[in-house]
């Protein structure tokens, strides 16, 4: 076991020092370029599109699929997790409050990232047994023929399915037990078993149901969040600036302010900004494709420009806020890292209910991210082995919801950090041998949308 936890962090190590840190922001910032800035260009559109209908037009979800504002709900259940608050704080621990700087710089490239996975995955959906679906596989598939087409999509499925349905769902539940347990006292495998039950509920009742929870569940968790931190910075109202000038200066000199985290580099502050970014918003990793494809939308770039709405929310919203809390509570001067950082930062302002308050976020954030990584799992387990193997994946995922409520996790987040980055790489191939085909889309919207009449 120790051996194979080493060879897992030097797989780490090159992937996420060097390969997917040069790989992530050089795809960003091509697609930033070719799309001619489109996250700057079209926000506006999205932000309307999200926030000036939150119904988002549409019937509910059914085997044609399901309404914008439903994929963009399952979406954000899947990259609103325990990311935005332990990844948060791990990298602050790890990175120093610069790791957020190149948080916030990794995802506005993101943000064409996704764009071009949203079309993408619009364009290439199919139907398999009735039922709408799309994703990477298919849209790498498209970008090769032959054995090399089917050898990159079958190695991107397989890598999801054990990322994110299996260990990454591990990873989540066992935020929820210990989160339960240093709140309220509860039995770890209990609090697993409970978690378990509901969500092998939600699984049986296929893409109408998790579309029907998620859309209701995740207003609900980011209001919760978003009023919870925004309460905690009144209160430190006076550490707030500082707090924004500790995340500018130490981007670039980590030890200029004093209290900074003694051996950071800017190295380190970039590789846990952009690999908890990345974690937190999946931006270039291949997963939120699988929700974006089976929205009802008029046009591929409709989803594309509200996809990024997703990217905005979880980066510049809800993990800036985890970020500010942390800093102007003065919580890193401990050497905590990880939840107990957060819970730390929470408690100077809430008291004990700190723990209470973030015992129920994680419960919401990691629920919700078991619902949209099984969705996004099981999307490649019919692709790869068929509509009648997703009874077999729901039962092992709920087991490994199960297990991983009471297991010390290090090495299964190392591994699921793994399977991350090598998704990645072929999600990344597939998206630049495309690029041609996003372009295209993104200016057939804007044809489409030029040469509407007007009402």
């Amino acid at each position: 076991m120790e051996f194979l936890s080493q060879v897992v962090d030097w797989i780490n190590t090159v992937l996420w020092d060097y390969l997917l840190l040069f790989l992530l922001c050089g795809t960003g910032i091509f697609f930033t370029f070719r799309l001619k800035f489109i996250q700057v260009r079209k926000f506006g559109e999205g932000f309307k599109r999200l926030f000036g209908n939150l119904k988002l037009n549409g019937k509910k979800a059914d085997k044609e699929g399901m309404s914008s504002f439903q994929a963009l709900t399952t979406a954000i259940a899947a990259q609103v997790g325990t990311g935005n608050i332990t990844g948060a704080a791990t990298a602050i621990a790890s990175g120093g409050p610069g790791a957020i700087f190149w948080m916030w710089v990794s995802a506005f490239f993101g943000m064409a990232t996704i764009y071009s996975e949203a079309v993408l995955a619009q364009k290439y959906k199919t139907t398999v047994d009735g039922q709408v679906t799309g994703g990477p596989i298919y849209y790498i598939r498209a970008a090769f023929t032959g054995k090399f087409g089917k050898f990159l999509a079958g190695f991107f499925s397989v890598a999801i399915i054990l990322a994110l349905g299996f260990m990454g769902n591990m990873v989540q539940s066992n935020s929820i037990g210990d989160a339960m347990k240093n709140a309220f006292g509860f039995n770890p495998l209990i609090v697993g078993i409970v978690v378990a039950l509901f969500a092998g509920f939600i699984f049986i009742g296929g893409v109408k149901r998790i579309a029907w929870v998620t859309e209701k569940i995740v207003p609900l968790m980011a209001a919760l969040y978003i009023g919870g931190c925004i309460i905690i910075l009144f209160i430190n109202h006076s550490t707030v600036l500082e707090s924004f000038r500790q995340i500018f200066v130490m981007a670039f000199d980590p030890q200029a302010v004093a209290g900074g985290v003694i051996g950071v580099t800017v190295q380190k502050a970039i590789r846990f900004g952009v690999a908890r970014g990345l974690f937190s918003n999946e931006a270039g990793m291949g997963s939120t494709p699988h929700a974006h494809a089976i929205a009802k939308v008029d046009k591929p770039h409709d989803q594309g420009v509200v996809a990024m709405m997703g990217v905005f929310i979880d980066t510049f919203v809800i993990l800036t806020l985890t970020a500010l809390v942390i800093i102007s509570s003065g919580a890193l001067s401990t050497g905590e890292t990880g939840t107990t950082l957060a819970q730390t930062a929470f408690n100077a302002a809430f008291g004990n209910f700190g723990n209470v308050f973030i015992a129920i976020c994680m419960l919401f954030f990691a629920f919700s991210t078991i619902i949209g990584w099984y969705f996004f799992g099981e999307t490649n387990v019919k692709a790869l082995f068929g509509p009648k193997a997703t009874k077999i994946y729901a039962l092992i995922v709920v087991i490994c919801v199960v297990i991983g409520s009471t297991l010390k996790v290090d090495l299964v987040w190392n591994m699921s950090d793994m399977f991350n980055g090598i998704m990645v790489i072929p999600n990344l191939i597939g998206l630049l041998a495309l690029n041609g085909v996003a372009v295209h889309l993104s200016k057939d919207g804007n044809r489409l949308r030029k040469a509407a009449p007007r009402k």
